[in-house]
């Protein structure tokens, strides 16, 4: 798969595919037909397809096309009331970025157009005591989200959701293009519904879990890899099935951490004790705003760092989901 185009600018001042790198004409990113190479998939159950989602060594496109079947037939993976969780455990963490590390960030991401005060919004490094919690393996897929939709009759339909249709193709799909209160509101309801003790994660909770608590930059280790997240550098440039990025996967086991959908945590943005707030472009349109971690399909690989805070601008680019933590 090819790579992104080299921007120049502040990404939030072009147009969508200006800031995904992308030209006016049409990028191929995906395959023609999806199973024309993979026919043999279609005589697989569910188990065997999970096998090879789960394998690194497998091609991408062959993971994509087994977690597409597994999405039309029934994920085995998703069980709305007993979500596969990761269990993380009591720490006492340095979380954050060096003030001395600032610059050294900035220049990596350069060539996206990351933006100085973006990065000065994770510094200081602070350290957190945290209790024991878990937290969901995967985000919150169109399936579970359509069934809060059925019991609740809430109206925050996803603009991804063409039209405000169900997306059946896509049912073991993160959900996203949420305001944060959707998400606020399906971990209340799926906490009534189970007894247990769901929440959205705080943002030292997410951060954390990323990064099992060693300072590594990515979920899965020190230096970006295009190809252990859905990116925009990589990946087919729309939202893939959970968890068919293994290289991906975070020291405790978590999935999609660094790419698919951003996630929103249940802070709104402040400054990290001892440090300043930082009045960048998103503070400044959207006054106080929820914060989001992770990175998308529609984002470049700056937004896959542990430490990276961000939040929604109210566009296509910005693909808001979440998955829910647990209090023990």
């Amino acid at each position: 798969m090819g790579q992104a185009r080299v921007i120049a600018g502040n990404p939030n001042a072009m147009s969508d595919r200006a800031a995904m790198g992308l030209p006016a004409s049409f990028v191929a990113r995906q395959p023609e037909t999806l199973f024309s190479a993979q026919m043999d998939l279609l005589h697989c159950d569910s188990l065997r397809l999970v096998e090879i989602i789960e394998d690194p060594a497998t091609a991408l496109a062959r993971r994509y096309a087994a977690g597409t079947l597994l999405g039309l037939i029934g994920d085995p993976r998703i069980s709305l009331e007993n979500p596969s969780m990761c269990s993380i455990p009591a720490s006492r963490v340095e979380l954050g970025l060096k003030d001395t590390d600032v610059n050294r960030v900035c220049e990596a991401w350069e060539h996206v157009g990351v933006l100085r005060q973006w990065i000065a919004k994770e510094c200081p490094r602070y350290r957190v005591d945290l209790p024991a919690f878990a937290l969901m393996r995967y985000p919150v897929s169109n399936y579970e989200y359509r069934l809060f939709l059925q019991d609740t009759a809430a109206q925050w339909l996803p603009s991804s959701w063409s039209f405000g249709v169900y997306p059946i193709e896509l049912a073991n799909h993160p959900v996203w293009s949420l305001p944060p209160q959707a998400a606020d509101a399906y971990a209340a309801w799926l906490g009534d519904r189970t007894g247990r003790r769901f929440r959205l994660p705080s943002e030292a909770e997410w951060e954390y879990a990323a990064s099992g608590g060693d300072g590594r930059e990515h979920p899965w280790g020190q230096h970006f890899d295009p190809h252990a997240a859905n990116t925009v550098e990589a990946g087919p440039l729309t939202t893939t099935p959970i968890g068919i990025f293994p290289a991906g996967r975070s020291p405790f086991g978590v999935d999609d951490m660094g790419g698919n959908v951003e996630e929103y945590v249940a802070d709104n943005y402040s400054a990290y004790p001892g440090g300043e707030t930082i009045d960048d472009d998103l503070l400044m349109t959207q006054g106080s705003y929820r914060v989001a971690r992770g990175g998308s399909f529609t984002r470049f690989g700056d937004l896959t760092r542990c430490a990276r805070r961000h939040g929604w601008y109210q566009r296509d680019i910005y693909a808001m989901g979440f998955r829910l933590a647990e209090s023990l």
